[in-house]
């Protein structure tokens, strides 16, 4: 899939405009997300990268397609998981409720950013060096294996500030209190960053850990950048309403990270499976490909699917016999956080 320089700029444009819709217009007046706003977003991010991949399918055909689309999915799936973690950043640093939504907006456009980074340096290596498959594959492999003994109450209490966020503390003078939406503030003619930059760093650098196994595990999908850039674009650009939007139902999905796993692993194999198929190793098969069977983007896709609908039910029928089986993510940090946001 040859893509121009026009339609990377075009795209890119697209995306700034979207963004530059969220927050100016949406977070023109702060206030507190409803479910009702955040499900009409939802709709609104979802149905835009439909129509995207739709466009892809027009002009590019079905494969190239099947390629977003499963990319997509991969990555929002994945960014579903994320939302423990963000849940427990912003319960931890008391972030007001009329704030979270640019805290995310602006947190996730440093990660798109980040990842942006990643996938390019990503894309090279791969162009480069093919054999890079068996890493990643192994390494999706190892951390399916990873998440499926996660438990994101242990998660919440092993949660700690990252080097960045430590970098920054050390750099800058941070303020004690919010001071409405400002990232930075005056006190005694001296300038300092407020909570609010402090926790904007911590979901932007936090994601960038996450993107460590969701960006191997699109290029398991599709090795054409763009489409792995603009699923990763779309997946984080409605990934904060969704965060309004699920609400108490993100702690009914118990089997998630079963799930997530599972289809890691699937990527880890088909991606072993592809680096065998065009092998050039010396030591493998005197550096002859081998005679495999490859995992179509059919499959892939309906696996994704599959396996994320399974999750999905057997979460909510787990709950519905079990309400004891809910997890409560964040409220230990609530109860046992007695310090200032800012220290």
């Amino acid at each position: 899939m040859a893509v121009p320089a026009w339609l990377w700029l075009a795209t890119i444009a697209g995306l700034l405009v979207l963004l530059a819709v969220d927050l100016f217009i949406v977070d023109r007046k702060p206030h507190e997300v409803t479910i009702g706003e955040a499900a009409r977003w939802v709709v609104f991010y979802v149905g835009v990268a439909i129509l995207f991949g739709l466009g892809i399918w027009f002009f590019a055909g079905g494969t190239p397609a099947g390629e977003f689309f499963a990319g997509y999915i991969t990555e929002y799936s994945l960014s579903v998981d994320n939302l423990f973690i963000f849940l427990i950043i912003m319960t931890t640093f008391k972030v007001p409720a009329i704030h979270q939504h640019k805290v995310l907006l602006v947190g996730i456009v440093m990660a798109l950013v980040m990842r942006g980074i990643f996938i390019a340096v990503g894309a090279a290596v791969i162009a480069q060096f093919s054999w890079v498959f068996y890493l990643f594959g192994a390494f999706l492999i190892y951390t399916g294996y990873k998440l499926a003994r996660t438990d994101h109450e242990e998660e919440e209490e092993e949660y700690k500030e990252n080097a960045a966020l430590r970098f920054v503390r050390k750099v800058f003078p941070v303020a004690d209190q919010y001071h409405g939406s400002k990232s930075f503030v005056k006190i005694d003619g001296k300038r300092f960053v407020t909570p609010m930059f402090i926790v904007m760093v911590a979901i932007g650098t936090t994601d960038l850990l996450f993107a460590l196994d969701s960006i191997p595990a699109i290029f398991g999908l599709t090795k054409e950048p763009f489409l792995v850039f603009t699923a990763n674009a779309f997946a984080l650009m409605g990934l904060r309403q969704l965060y309004f939007l699920l609400g108490g139902l993100l702690n009914k999905l118990v089997y998630l990270s079963i799930g997530l796993s599972v289809i890691l692993g699937f990527i880890g194999v088909k991606l072993i499976l592809e680096a065998l198929h065009t092998n050039s190793l010396p030591f493998l098969n005197g550096g002859e490909p081998l005679h495999v069977p490859t995992i179509g983007i059919e499959l892939s896709l309906s696996v994704i699917v599959g396996v994320l609908a399974i999750t999905t039910v057997a979460s909510l029928i787990k709950v519905r016999r079990d309400p004891a089986a809910v997890k409560h993510v964040g409220e230990a940090h609530h109860e046992e956080q007695a310090k200032q946001p800012g220290q």
